[in-house]
């Protein structure tokens, strides 16, 4: 498996979408009753109606997340590609991304946070040119209006204004008018919609917009950890990654190095956002899947020999379908 995904065989595509389907068969052959999807946070509701998802069957439900993981990997694996971050380009990248974004059976259902991920992986591309540019403004001020959008579906999805100034620090020398293009972007696309809310008498309604930002973040959490058994391999996989990183991280490009901080500092912040959605659900997680998902890849790329590796993916992979199938039950 790893070996196949080593090239860029066009045939590669065709098994990473049976293999999409491969690791979502025990979700179509027992079908929840109902699964509801909410694309859009209630406070943007409130100007925007789209009609209700409700209405789709499970089945047509899980069959358009399969077709959005899809895309998104094989966007990922070209951005990743394109930035030279491997060795050599591969479709690694979108092998360990379907297979992130198939750990749990949340995960395979329609959410915001699987819509949010198309931004996500934009972001990353924009992230990853500004270190090339002699003007980074306006790729910031468009990362802003990015994750303003994000907000407006998923409200978590606006810690990433954090990354706006980590990547600065990775990438640019200090220029204030870069370090608040960014936050500028992102308050012009909410200045209208505050707008909105003043024409229609609801601006208090507005400032609620912001109270999760102060939320307390949680002592304790209420975790039954055999839902969790899936995550030994890949932390194993994770730890052996960031070994590997590390002696290979002064034979890098420094642009490399950058591009896999700024990843790891992603990764991180994706995690720790659930703090703002008090009723967060396991599919929050799927923002951690890309930056996640380089570092997965680079590990897999980057071996000598895969014998013994191999078999622990093909672990992670049977794992995977087992607890999918066992939570139907």
């Amino acid at each position: 498996m790893i070996n196949q995904f080593r090239n860029l065989n066009p045939i590669n595509l065709l098994i990473l979408a049976a293999y999409a389907i491969f690791m979502r068969l025990a979700i179509f052959l027992n079908l929840p009753d109902q699964l509801n999807f909410e694309f859009l946070e209630s406070y943007t509701k409130f100007f925007i109606q789209i009609p209700l998802t409700s209405s789709f069957s499970p089945a047509v439900n899980i069959f358009f997340a399969t077709c959005i993981t899809f895309i998104q990997a094989v966007l990922f694996n070209r951005i990743i590609n394109n930035h030279g971050l491997l060795a050599k380009p591969s479709y690694l990248p979108a092998l360990l991304y379907i297979t992130a974004s198939s750990l749990f059976l949340q995960f395979l259902i329609l959410s915001p946070p699987l819509i949010c991920n198309f931004l996500l992986i934009w972001i990353m591309d924009k992230f990853l040119k500004i270190g090339k540019t002699p003007n980074a403004m306006m790729s910031l001020f468009d990362v802003g209006m990015i994750i303003a959008l994000g907000t407006l579906i998923y409200f978590p999805f606006i810690v990433l204004l954090v990354m706006l100034w980590l990547s600065l620090l990775l990438y640019r020398s200090f220029n204030w008018r870069e370090w608040v293009a960014g936050f500028i972007g992102f308050l012009t696309l909410f200045f209208f919609v505050a707008v909105f809310y003043y024409w229609n008498d609801n601006i208090t309604q507005f400032y609620k917009i912001w109270r999760p930002l102060v939320n307390k973040f949680p002592s304790t959490l209420k975790i039954n950890f055999n839902d969790y058994l899936v995550l030994i391999p890949i932390s194993v996989i994770m730890i052996l990654a960031s070994f590997q990183l590390r002696e290979n991280f002064f034979r890098s490009f420094i642009s490399t190095r950058k591009a896999f901080q700024m990843l790891f500092f992603m990764f991180i912040i994706a995690i720790i956002s659930f703090y703002t959605k008090p009723d967060f659900r396991v599919y929050h997680f799927l923002l951690s899947v890309p930056p996640g998902a380089v570092l997965l890849a680079y590990y897999f790329r980057t071996l000598k020999s895969v014998g013994f590796t191999n078999r622990c993916l093909q672990y992670w992979y049977f794992a995977s379908s087992i607890f999918c199938l066992f939570n139907l039950f």
